[in-house]
């Protein structure tokens, strides 16, 4: 089968994120299939672009055939932004034609994090007369109106939504990473029968043995010094409601239970700032770590922790790579989220609390800290074993695939 998958954002493990279509991708290689992703060449998500000189630039990455549009750089979510999409569809739009005579797909994914590919990708289906499938990440245009109070007036908004309502109406099959998102397709008028939940998922097997770096170093002093590590890893956003944290902290009395935040993002400075007008002593922010240093990480860790804004979007379900690598590292997880789904609940490997409630966190922290050695990783071993029966990137890749079918 020839397979075009269309993700403005698609990363690879050379690049940095997004992962997800470079994991489906390379096992769909593996399979004897021929996958070509189709993205920009810059995205605010990686941590390298492609060098690229002209438009359409072919570049094979394990067996998949990577085509990188050139598109202007951006930084945050302005007007540059804006500027680097709609040359990403505009650039789509003049040469669908093209990549359609070249690359023959037989299956045709929309996927990028926004609806509009849908629309090229629909050009591209019909004239190779192939199928067409439209993947959901975040709900959109749902997600901006959640988060940023956008009104279902504003034209941006107007016009996402012809798109999703587009891509819903005349997609063979709707593949969705939210376990509920069947629920939105049917509030829009729409029938769920086509609909597919392949989650996101975890790569197993590739050890690697990274260099030494400091937030590790510090980490193993911690541990040397007896302290109990309640950690979170990765961005600092407003979303991860990080400040419930740091008043977690600040109410828990044993002296031996610390607060870890690994990472970067946004708001760290101003989580940094909090803490210390506080007077929170019990919390250190330390520095982000290589990708394959991650696990060396968590396994430094007693708790992992994991927390979300409190937001209704959250009623479709939610898909966290970050929850599947806590699982993966066996470790008992605190999970702060309220959706309509909960695997930490589902498998027992932690304790569910509700979002933004420091009081139950350090109640959670404290409940786990009083188990034995044993209890402990017990709890974390369901985690594990969990992760591996639903959520391996081989099996995802068998699913998406069989639906493709």
């Amino acid at each position: 089968m020839n397979i075009l998958l269309i993700n403005h954002y698609a990363g690879s493990d050379y690049h940095g994120m997004e992962f997800r279509p470079y994991y489906m991708a390379r096992e769909w290689v593996n399979m004897g299939h021929n996958v070509t992703i189709l993205a920009a060449d810059y995205s605010h998500l990686r941590k390298k672009n492609p060098k690229v000189d002209k438009d359409f630039q072919e570049e094979v990455i394990d067996g998949i055939t990577y085509v990188w549009v050139k598109t202007p750089e951006y930084h945050g979510n302005g007007v540059g932004r804006i500027k680097n999409i709609s040359t990403f569809m505009w650039k789509l739009r003049m040469n669908y034609k093209k990549v359609a005579d070249k690359y023959k797909p037989n299956a045709v994914i929309a996927s990028s994090t926004y609806p509009l590919d849908i629309y090229p990708a629909h050009r591209i289906a019909k004239r190779c007369n192939s199928k067409l499938f439209f993947e959901i990440h975040d709900l959109w245009p749902l997600s901006p109106m959640e988060i940023g109070g956008y009104s279902e007036k504003n034209p941006a908004i107007v016009i996402l939504q012809r798109a999703e309502d587009f891509a819903y109406r005349n997609s063979d099959k709707i593949i969705s990473i939210l376990p509920n998102a069947d629920k939105h397709i049917r509030e829009r008028g729409f029938s769920t029968d086509n609909f597919v939940y392949v989650p996101n998922g975890i790569i197993i097997g590739e050890k690697k043995v990274p260099p030494m770096e400091k937030s590790i170093e510090r980490l193993k002093e911690l541990k040397e010094q007896g302290y109990f590590l309640v950690g979170y890893t990765g961005n600092h956003s407003p979303a991860n409601v990080l400040d419930t944290m740091i008043d977690s902290a600040k109410k828990t009395k044993d002296e031996k239970v610390k607060y870890i935040l690994v990472g970067n993002g946004n708001v760290k400075n101003e989580l940094m700032q909090y803490a210390k007008s506080n007077n929170v002593t019990n919390i250190e922010f330390l520095d982000p770590v290589l990708k394959d240093n991650m696990d060396n990480v968590l396994q430094l860790l007693d708790i992992c922790y994991i927390s979300l804004k409190k937001q209704n979007l959250f009623n479709y379900g939610v898909s966290p790579n970050k929850l599947f690598d806590y699982m993966m590292a066996a470790r008992p997880i605190i999970y702060a989220v309220e959706a309509s789904n909960d695997p930490v609940k589902d498998c027992g490997c932690g304790i569910s609390v509700p979002a933004e409630n420091p009081d139950a966190v350090v109640e959670a922290v404290m409940k786990i800290k009083s188990l034995s050695d044993e209890e402990k990783k017990e709890m974390g071993q369901r985690g594990n074993d969990y992760v591996l029966a639903n959520h391996t990137y081989h099996g995802l890749a068998e699913k998406f695939l069989n639906a493709l079918k």
